[in-house]
């Protein structure tokens, strides 16, 4: 039951948790004159998971500044073009403010202007081959199907093809 000294706190999503939201990103700004590593800024605008991922994908090669390979250390500034590519595809923004914190992803969103690519779509075909737990090994009409299936039937008659060909052909 709620006292008088309880505070009553609005729904979640409400205009309050944005406006909270938007002082912590300000409050996770770098001061005057100071800059922010790229690793730690692609990190705190949810482009990667961890921090780490961040500097190892600049290591790599991954992440472009303007244009030109970065390390980890690299200080960017707003209005640089970033390109990142990770989990298969290409990631391109645009700085619109420095963050050094990790934030929500709504606050995260307003850190950077997105130009990337749509991602490509995602292939509509039903997993092929998966057996229900606990029936056994397949058959060799189960296996047989299954390669149709997955489109390597050819295949594997090509194979059959090149170890000799079918008991038929041996025999005559």
């Amino acid at each position: 039951m709620a006292t008088a000294g309880d505070e009553v706190r609005p729904a979640e999503g409400s205009a309050r948790d944005t406006a909270e939201a938007v002082t912590a990103a300000e409050a996770a700004r770098p001061g005057n004159g100071e800059s922010v590593r790229i690793d730690s800024w692609i990190w705190s605008v949810r482009l990667v998971k961890t921090r780490s991922m961040g500097a190892t994908a600049c290591r790599g090669g991954h992440v472009r500044v303007n244009g030109e390979r970065v390390k980890p250390a690299h200080a960017v500034r707003v209005g640089d073009e970033v390109r990142l590519r990770h989990a298969g595809r290409e990631r391109v923004v645009v700085v619109k403010r420095l963050i050094r914190k990790r934030v929500g992803p709504p606050v995260a969103v307003e850190c950077y202007v997105d130009n990337s690519p749509p991602p490509p779509p995602r292939e509509a075909v039903a997993p092929a081959g998966i057996r229900d737990r606990g029936a056994g090994r397949p058959t060799k009409r189960d296996r047989r199907d299954m390669e149709r299936l997955r489109g390597l039937a050819a295949s594997a008659a090509e194979a059959r093809e090149a170890r000799g060909g079918d008991r038929a052909d041996r025999e005559a």
